[in-house]
Order: C-alpha cells, then structure tokens, then sequence
C-alpha cells in the first residue's frame, strides 16, 4: 500500500488529512470502484489530455468519460487523448493507469468536472492500483480550487 512520493508531498505541503484504503488489484476505474466498494460517481478518475502546448489532467467521475468535443469546445483548444508514453513520462513515480487526479503535484494543468464539487467524500488512485486515497469533499475542493472546473463529462 503507497501512494506516490510527489502526491504524499503536495498533501502534506496542503496540510489536508486524508487516509489510504487498500483494495484488491483493480486496472480499470469502474474495477477500482467496485474492488473498493466506493460509488463510482464519487471515485475521481484522471485522464491525461494531449495539448499542442503540453499535457493538461482532465478529471472526471469514474463512472464517466471525458466528452473531447465538450473539453474542446470549454478550452477552445485542439486536444486529444495523450498515448500511453506521456502519462508514464508526466506520472513516473505511478503505475500507469493509476495516475492521482492531483496534477498541481506534477506541474501539469488541471480541469476538473463539476460534477466532483461539493462532494461529502471522494476517493482518487494514489499511484497504485491497490490504494485509494479518501478525503473529505471539501478537501478536495480546497486541493482543486486553482485547478479550472467545468463540465465536459459524459456516461460512457
């Protein structure tokens, strides 16, 4: 059970409490969800979108997906989804797939959903797929609130 040294960092330099629950291995979000017995709807999900201008951390729901033409047309930017080599170069202290939604801890822009604001309880990837970080939903508001938010998810 870890999370990765550069999100265990940021939290700490935050002063925000929060706590690491194990789960069975799980690859996917919705298997993340469901192994750690947390609703999908408050489990945040990152997703590494692809920029001219370098990679941007769009989060959204795990029982979600990001709706690239929604994401686009709130950017006003051409974007897509980054390949595999630029989530492993942006997130290298994580397992791929796993990255934390925290891209203010890897120095990568952030937008996140609006759909994750004003939650009781949230849980994101700590960098494993093992361990989830739980925090209060203030807490992650608090941790987001330089990040951009808008709504650019969709069900998938």
């Amino acid at each position: 059970m870890t999370i990765s040294a550069r999100l265990e960092h940021h939290l700490s330099d935050l002063g925000l409490h929060y706590s690491m629950i194990p789960h069975p291995y799980a690859a996917t979000a919705a298997e993340v969800a469901e192994a750690a017995h947390v609703p999908g709807d408050h489990l945040a999900k990152s997703v590494l979108i692809h920029m001219e201008e370098g990679p941007m951390l769009a989060v959204v729901p795990s029982n979600q997906q990001v709706d690239l033409t929604a994401l686009q047309s709130l950017m006003q930017k051409r974007l897509g989804l980054a390949p595999e080599t630029e989530m492993k170069e942006v997130f290298n202290d994580c397992d791929l797939g796993a990255a934390p939604p925290v891209g203010e801890a890897y120095d990568v822009p952030t937008i996140v959903d609006d759909s994750l604001s004003g939650l009781d309880k949230i849980w994101f990837e700590g960098g494993d797929h093992t361990t989830l970080i739980e925090m209060r939903g203030r807490d992650f508001d608090k941790m987001m609130k330089d990040a951009e938010h808008g709504s650019f998810c969709c069900l998938h």
